[in-house]
Parts: C-alpha cells; structure tokens; sequence
C-alpha cells in the first residue's frame, strides 16, 4: 500500500535520526515521493470500475422543468450539470478514502495533495432527464401524466424509483403507488456508474486490482454511511 510504504519510510528515518527535526523529516518524506516521479504519459497505469445495484438519487437525474425542480430539489437542470455532480461524487469520495489513509500513516498533507494530483478518474453515466415527474406523498399518491412529458419520474424522498410509459390519450392516470401498473423499475444502466481510474504515480501504478477494489469498495461504503445512505447501502463494486 502506498501510505503503507510511506509510513514505514517516516518511521525508519525518525528511528535513525532522532535528532532531525520534523521540517526534515517532512522534507525527506516529500522527497521519497517526488523522487518516484512523475511517470511518463506511455507508462501510466489504468483500472476500470464499477459501481452497481443502487437506488437512483435525484441529483443523479436531471430535468428541464422548474416546478418539477421544486418538487423534487436536488435534480439537476441539465444533463451536463447530472453529469458534473456524478463526477464530483465519486472523486471527491475516492479522495476522501485516500485522505483519510494517508492522514492515518501520518503523512504531511503536502505528500497527500501530491499523490492525489497523479490520480485521474473519468466518469461513464447517461443520467436520465425527467420530462415529468410525481413525488410521492403517501401510499395513494395518484400519478398524472403527459404523453409529451416523458418519461415520466416517480419520485418516493430522495430516490427516483421508477418511471412510467405513459399511452394515449394526453393526460392519463400511469399508476397510484403501490399497485404496479404500468410502472417501469428503473432499468441497470441507471443504476450502474462505470469509469477508470488512471495514475501516473509509480507507487500507486503497482496497486494491486484488489488494492484498488477494496479503494472504491471503502468510498462507496463511505457513500452509504452519509447522506446517500438509502441509495448506496446494496450497491456493489468491480474493479478491473
């Protein structure tokens, strides 16, 4: 493990020399990491992962509507803007992991912000954009809807669960919560986050895949013990 190798790296030269001080220690320890070196764009490493079988949060969809927006806050106005959230998320919750590692081996937060700057993370997510949508306000909840308005979105607090295909004529009654009539669960591919995680750290590029995999494993974890709790508690990861 990267921090791992750090630690013990720190812990040698404080043994050794008790008498540096910690200025030079830290420099030292900076020097340890700079002196891997940056590698080369043709060496660095990649791994693909996945994060599955969660719940849709509204933030991860979109909609163009504004009454839908003040229904349901949280969902994003555009597609972009769906996408620039999932990426934030995942990033900022693989860092966190990487942070709290590093802190925890006692490393200057210099050497941390340094590792960080050599990892790269690239997002693969078509978010759905909610033409129309219904926030449930109850087990008899009855949802209405435009066939120009679709697909039409169910919302139940803070997670779309599912959507409906909405027939002839104009404005027909999809559904009323709890008898599944005419209801579509949210298909995979919505529920499904792919990306790569690319590194051009010489420390990190030797991870291991399950290295990495107990990573991703710990940030989406991290992700079901905050406010995404409801949405992330199954979800499951691969890493390749």
């Amino acid at each position: 493990h990267i921090f791992q190798e750090l630690e013990i790296n720190s812990h040698t030269v404080m043994t050794t020399s008790s008498a540096i001080g910690p200025l030079i220690i830290t420099a030292i320890i900076i020097a340890t990491v700079l002196g891997c070196g940056v590698m080369p764009p043709s060496q660095e490493r990649t791994r693909s992962f996945t994060v599955s079988g969660f719940n849709l949060p509204v933030s991860m969809v979109y909609t163009r509507e504004v009454t839908i927006r003040a229904e349901a806050p949280g969902m994003a106005p555009t597609k972009e803007a769906a996408k620039a959230f999932i990426e934030r998320l995942v990033m900022q919750t693989v860092f966190d992991v990487l942070e709290e590692q590093g802190r925890s081996a006692l490393l200057p937060d210099a050497v941390i912000s340094n590792i960080l700057s050599q990892l790269r993370i690239q997002i693969n997510y078509d978010p759905l954009e909610c033409k129309g949508a219904t926030v449930s306000k109850g087990p008899q909840t009855q949802i209405m809807g435009n066939k120009d308005k679709l697909p039409h979105c169910i919302v139940v607090g803070s997670t779309v669960t599912s959507t409906c295909p909405l027939e002839p004529p104009d404005t027909v009654m999809c559904m009323t919560i709890g008898m599944p009539m005419k209801v579509e669960s949210i298909s995979a591919n919505l529920t499904t986050i792919s990306g790569t995680l690319t590194t051009t750290n010489i420390i990190m590029a030797n991870w291991s895949r399950q290295m990495w995999q107990s990573t991703v494993s710990r940030a989406v974890r991290m992700l079901a013990s905050g406010p995404f709790r409801s949405n992330f508690f199954a979800a499951s990861v691969t890493v390749s």
